[in-house]
């Protein structure tokens, strides 16, 4: 079976990790490389506060990683995760074999906020138009999306 390029984003206990983000980073690091896992690229996301209380921590530290290993590894790496008081969250995505690059270039790059969005051309919308997105879809719209 062949290993597959996963990117996982940590939420971290900022209180756990207190400024030593290095040590922090190790910490990851080991559980990956303890479940067959080769980090790829690993760096701090951002620090914000949260937009609810998890475990009763207001404030956390994303932290984002790619590392490359087997399927079968993942409930292993999944309960190591759940197990470390450090890792508030963790959420695990494969990425897909035509981004992998890409993606790796960016997260290897400090300044990298994020990927750009290219818009898509779409003939069955209407062809845009000059429309802008409002509302995010059939819910949530207000009233003032319907006014010209």
């Amino acid at each position: 079976m062949p290993a597959n390029v996963y990117e996982c984003m940590f939420l971290l206990d900022t209180n756990k990790v207190a400024g030593d983000v290095p040590a922090a980073a190790q910490q990851l690091h080991t559980i990956l490389e303890r479940n067959q896992a080769e980090v790829l690229a690993s760096r701090p996301w951002d620090e914000r506060r949260l937009a609810y209380p998890i475990q009763g921590h207001k404030k956390g530290l994303y932290y984002l990683t790619y590392f490359r290993t087997e399927g079968k590894n993942l409930a292993n790496l999944e309960r190591d995760f759940a197990l470390n008081e450090m890792i508030l969250r963790s959420l695990v995505l494969r990425v897909d074999p035509k981004l992998v690059d890409t993606m790796l270039t960016l997260a290897r790059d400090e300044h990298a906020l994020a990927l750009q969005a290219v818009p898509e051309e779409s003939s069955e919308e209407g062809g845009g138009g000059g429309e802008e997105h409002r509302g995010g879809g059939r819910r949530g719209r207000r009233d003032d999306d319907f006014k010209d």
